[in-house]
């Protein structure tokens, strides 16, 4: 295995302003000016009031209860409290939590939301709302029955609600449907609020349902982005002109109190894809922008990638994808480097070896500083993010070739790369179209986990998106913006 590095290319310098500094699909979306592809067909509109204000809403999923450690079937019954162990969830969250600002909590009213919401708040003064349709997902004659007794008594029932829960009926109700609809109420009442940093504790199902209704996504979408006991979800609300209903981001989805390759919920699976984006450079700092990809990682990059290597220890990694620009390839390095020591750092008994290789499809930079340095007509600026989105698509297809490579029992695959890169990848992950290509953020150092409890030729469910816990003191602090200073 030999690695041959991207060769310097001569350029000339572009001068931009701080907020084009960064390569982001959120930049991209803001070059399609006047002509909002958010409209065309695949993507409607998210049914969101129209703000004046940008706003931030933080999304927190109560911490274990007795029902959760039991395997019971809550849906929106009272009869569960936190346990020990959900009490010290939500108390790593008040901590994670702890130095960031907000003007208001809404919140569920059932016990476990409401206890895991008095820990986070803490001694703040600001009020606290309890919001009925916070509530979890309304399951009638499920509520209370273990899994098995769900099986037993329901049988077809109980089947579609596994394998088809948006049409699962019961009692004459189509419950997921129910809490979509629920949703939107809520985010009305949420956005309607003068506040401008919100924080939302409520429950597994409503808060997917919020996540999905957000950013235009459907009942199809129930179980696809996984909320665990105390996960934060982060959603950017940014008013658009015209009193047009406002541009929606999720900024990151479930960041847990534990890493997210231990993180409870969901299926176990043993078939994942680990999207890593590249630390940070001089770019990402900087408002020259000579080279993009050319240059190392700065102090901070190098010390981000040997967090997630540090992470990722925890997974055993078969293969590393990564793009073949410098930062890309010193942090897939970072990785393969600590995982071929796991036996010396005690992670296992035995090396590993883990296999790199270079993907052009990731490297998405001369595209991207086509988009950035083009002063051409915005049809051409629409070819180039054409371009992209095709280029990407064929990374999503090889990832999965590489996914299903192999008949070992446990297959983790590795793709390091510009962030613009995965926020594509994310997308073809949820079979979206270009339209959603600015409705996902990831910081440098983050990592999105995607699951394939089904296999690679199934749809993945996305664990986690811009996990950046692992960064610790070189995280970006949940109420912090990135795009403008000011906002937040």
């Amino acid at each position: 295995m030999f690695f041959v590095a991207a060769p310097p290319v001569a350029g000339r310098s572009v001068y931009i302003n701080r907020k084009r500094a960064c390569a982001s699909l959120q930049e991209i979306e803001r070059l399609r000016i006047e002509k909002d592809v958010r409209q065309k067909p695949g993507r409607k509109r998210p049914e969101i009031p129209v703000i004046r204000e940008a706003k931030r809403v933080v999304l927190v999923r109560h911490g274990q209860s007795t029902w959760n450690e039991e395997g019971r079937i809550q849906g929106s019954s009272d009869f569960s409290v936190l346990t020990s162990k959900g009490e010290s969830q939500a108390e790593t969250s008040r901590q994670m939590l702890l130095g960031d600002s907000f003007d208001v909590c809404f919140t569920s009213p059932l016990i476990r939301s409401k206890r895991t919401a008095e820990i986070i708040w803490g001694s703040r003064k600001e009020e606290m709302i309890p919001e009925p349709d916070l509530r979890e997902i309304d399951l009638y004659s499920f509520q209370g029955l273990l899994k098995h007794e769900g099986k037993a008594k329901f049988g077809d029932a109980f089947r579609q609600w596994q394998i088809n829960a948006p049409n699962f009926n019961i009692d004459g109700h189509y419950p997921v449907r129910e809490l979509w609809d629920r949703a939107k109420s809520c985010w009305n009442k949420i956005l309607e609020h003068e506040g401008k940093s919100v924080l939302v504790v409520a429950h597994n199902a409503v808060n997917q349902a919020l996540v999905a209704t957000a950013i235009g996504l459907g009942t199809e979408y129930f179980r696809i982005l996984l909320q665990s006991n105390c996960g934060v979800s982060v959603v950017d609300f940014n008013p658009e002109p015209r009193g047009s209903p406002p541009h929606v981001c999720l900024n990151r989805l479930n960041q847990t109190p534990n890493p997210p390759i231990a993180a409870g919920g969901g299926r176990k699976t043993s078939t994942r894809v680990v999207l890593v984006c590249h630390g940070a450079t001089q770019s990402n700092n900087e408002v020259t922008f000579p080279n993009m990809g050319y240059e190392p990682m700065n102090m901070l990059g190098i010390i981000q990638s040997q967090k997630t290597a540090k992470l990722l220890l925890d997974l055993k990694v078969s293969c590393i994808l990564t793009s073949p620009r410098i930062a890309s390839v010193d942090t897939a390095i970072t990785i393969f480097e600590v995982q071929e020591a796991a036996d010396c750092l005690g992670a296992d008994c035995i090396p590993r070896y883990v296999e790199i290789k270079k993907m052009l499809d990731l490297e998405v930079e001369p595209t991207l500083q086509q988009a950035y340095t083009s002063d051409s007509s915005d049809g051409i600026k629409e070819g180039i993010l054409t371009e992209l989105w095709n280029q990407s698509k064929k990374a999503w297809e090889a990832l999965l070739q590489e996914l299903a490579a192999d008949s070992e029992p446990e297959r983790n695959v590795v793709a390091v790369g510009n962030s613009t890169v995965h926020v594509a990848l994310i997308c073809h992950c949820l079979n979206l179209t270009p339209e959603w290509l600015g409705a996902f953020h990831l910081d440098p150092g983050s990592i999105t986990v995607i699951d394939f409890p089904d296999g690679p030729a199934t749809q993945g469910v996305i664990r986690c998106i811009n996990y950046t816990a692992h960064l610790g003191r070189w995280s970006i602090p949940i109420t912090r913006s990135m795009s403008n200073d000011e906002e937040f």
